[in-house]
């Protein structure tokens, strides 16, 4: 029997109960397609916080918090420059950025203009090769010049706005661009309890650049960033010791971070990088998206049920017609593949079926529940959300549709079998 005409002879048998047929194939497209939406939020979940690790982060940036020599602890401060100079030239590399905070308090103040902020003293041509993005203006060229964070202007205010400010009312900020303003650099030393307080130390600077908005609705940025040449000054004025240092490492790529952040860890030095993270949540959802798969599986298994009890009806219906098959030849290798062919039919359909509704289920998943949330909430615009329920890889489809097909030829196996074992004698005897 050719192939063409296994096809039309399982096509006849299925037409003959469709009914039946149907129903099976429906538990078969409800199973799989339960183990694949299922499955589907896992990765969903993982892409989501993914994204937002990513984003949260500089993707490229590995952040060195200190360095063991095997006998003591070294912070950040005190890492020697000659060390620092060897990570800069290691491979894949493209900046070594120290950020220094002097211990004291921070005020800046434009005409009767004034707010709390912090002050941040690096080198400005690292921070460049490290990307240090401006939302407007240009970096400094002297060391007299500074670049203010994306909020500072609306967090500089008057006394009044301040009063209006406290009591819940919106208040504008410094209206215009800060780029060629002058700003007083205040700085007041921290004092412990029951020390004599330090009168302030005044600086004044030219604002040459706005730092980018951050990446996040809710982060604020109102900084100053300083050349890292006036750090012994302001610590020589005020008495202060080195103040917090910290160190970050930037690659020219997210695939080299991993690596450097190896070879520095290899080298005794306390590293961050989002690799870690990545790393740690990987695991996590690997383990729980194996979970949720192990699950559907078994509402495959149980749509197994269904197809294997439709295949021995079918060999039980077909017995006198397997007797005649067997009478003018066949051999029961040719009836056992017939009987599989036909559950593993099922199976496909069941499977085609599953994966295109799951594709629809996902779509609207992710459209509707981020309008959900936004109602829980209160918000009308759903534009902002960036919530992924579900996601449907290849590999999710590629996993389930084996599960799907395999265990449906495997239900569809010993009624094969007990095919090939009905006695042509009693076979032809039984009545059409």
């Amino acid at each position: 029997m050719q192939f063409k005409d296994q096809i039309d002879f399982i096509r006849q048998h299925m037409k003959r109960n469709k009914l039946r047929v149907a129903t099976t194939i429906l538990a078969a497209t409800m199973g799989c397609a339960f183990l694949i939406v299922l499955a589907s939020v896992g990765f969903g979940l993982h892409q989501t916080i993914t994204d937002d690790v990513l984003d949260n982060n500089m993707v490229t940036q590995i952040e060195v918090a200190g360095k063991s020599d095997g006998e003591a602890e070294i912070p950040p401060a005190d890492i020697p420059d000659a060390e620092l100079q060897q990570i800069k030239e290691m491979a894949h590399v493209i900046a070594v950025v120290e950020r220094n905070k002097p211990e004291a308090e921070t005020e800046i103040v434009i005409g009767n203009r004034s707010t709390y902020s912090q002050v941040v003293l690096s080198s400005m041509e690292e921070e460049q090769k490290a990307g240090f993005a401006l939302s407007e203006g240009k970096m400094p060229s002297k060391a007299e010049e500074v670049v203010v964070g994306y909020h500072m202007a609306e967090r500089l205010l008057t006394e009044a706005e301040m009063e209006k400010e406290a009591n819940g009312e919106e208040v504008a900020g410094f209206a215009g661009s800060l780029i060629g303003q002058t700003v007083e650099l205040e700085l007041t030393p921290f004092t412990a309890e029951g020390e004599e307080a330090v009168e302030p130390s005044t600086w004044e600077f030219v604002v040459t650049g706005v730092a980018k908005e951050p990446a996040k609705d809710w982060m604020t940025d109102a900084g100053i960033y300083a050349d890292s040449s006036w750090g012994p000054i302001f610590n020589e004025e005020l008495g202060l010791e080195k103040g917090y240092e910290n160190i970050l490492v930037y690659a020219d790529e997210l695939q080299n971070v991993g690596g450097i952040t190896n070879a520095l860890k290899e080298d005794g030095y306390y590293v961050y990088s989002v690799t870690e993270e990545l790393g740690t949540m990987n695991v996590f959802f690997n383990g729980l998206k194996a979970g949720l798969i192990f699950v559907g599986t078994i509402a495959v298994l149980i749509a197994s049920i269904g197809i294997f009890n439709t295949m021995t009806m079918a060999v039980t219906e077909r017995t006198r017609e397997i007797g005649v098959m067997k009478a003018i030849g066949a051999q029961p290798k040719l009836i056992r593949k017939l009987f599989l062919m036909e559950s593993a039919a099922i199976g496909l359909i069941g499977t085609a079926l599953a994966v295109a509704i799951s594709y629809g289920i996902s779509i609207l998943a992710n459209w509707l529940v981020p309008i959900i949330i936004l109602s829980s909430l209160g918000e009308e615009d759903a534009s902002g959300m960036s919530i992924v329920i579900s996601t449907i890889p290849w590999q999710l489809v590629v996993i389930a549709s084996a599960i799907s097909i395999g265990v449906a030829m495997v239900s569809g196996w010993r009624p094969a079998r007990k095919a090939t074992q009905i006695d042509i004698i009693q076979a032809l005897r039984q009545e059409m």
